[in-house]
């Protein structure tokens, strides 16, 4: 077990290895969440020494980071097509297959992972896992749906299934305005089937299920880095 000292260099390592990837002019896509905030605050530092990047956020969390950084800002309709987005994962497994969501950004992330030529994962050593389902699977549902959407993931064999509360213990909010369910199916054997399952719920926006995917696999681990490639 790492410590959180420990777990955060390993992140800030993953970062560190994720930036020497972007080239100058290129259009890079920036996730959401404190591994992603590593790589927002290194690309930072690069384009305060001249590197030229159009960047698109995943949330407006990460929006106000980058401009903070003096990172130059753009949506998808001026940058509709990306050569690299970087983003953190709450699970990998060695297939690179992903858990995301956990910051409540998973519709934007993916929809951007989609338009990138490449997407790069970054992760401590902790996310990288035999097989998914220990993190609770976020599921985006817009609020009208909530009540049919619990019934038929429980259906779809979830052991529970519990709706996000913000630290004010009312109901946490997208970037869109919809709700998170968070659900525990346990060992995700099968993510391509159990993906496809939940695209087919009305009511659901979009879910943590990130399949085949991810370009690269960063991993910090133990002071290195390790490299997984598709």
């Amino acid at each position: 077990m790492i410590t959180k000292s420990e777990q955060d260099q390993e992140k800030f390592l993953a970062a560190s290895a994720s930036i020497e990837l972007i080239e100058d002019g290129m259009r890079v896509g920036l996730g959401t969440g404190s591994t992603a905030a590593h790589a927002v605050k290194l690309l930072g530092k690069r384009v305060k020494e001249g590197l030229r990047v159009q960047c698109v956020c995943t949330s407006l969390s990460t929006e106000t980071l980058a401009k903070q950084e003096g990172i130059a800002i753009f949506n998808l309709s001026e940058v509709p097509e990306l050569d690299i987005a970087i983003d953190g994962a709450d699970e990998s497994d060695h297939n690179l297959q992903l858990i995301k969501g956990g910051g409540g950004a998973l519709t934007r992330e993916k929809v951007v992972a989609s338009v990138a030529k490449a997407f790069i994962v970054i992760v401590d050593s902790s996310k990288f896992v035999q097989t998914l389902g220990a993190f609770p699977l976020p599921i985006e549902v817009i609020p009208f749906a909530v009540p049919a959407v619990q019934r038929r993931l429980l259906d779809l064999g979830a052991s529970s299934v519990r709706l996000r509360k913000a630290k004010s213990e009312s109901e946490f909010l997208t970037d869109q305005g919809n709700y998170i369910l968070d659900c525990d199916f346990g060992q995700i054997t099968n993510p391509k089937t159990l993906a496809s399952q939940l695209d087919s719920i009305c009511g659901v926006v979009e879910h943590g299920l990130f399949v085949d995917m991810t370009s690269k696999l960063i991993i910090g681990q133990n002071g290195q880095v390790k490299v997984i490639n598709k």
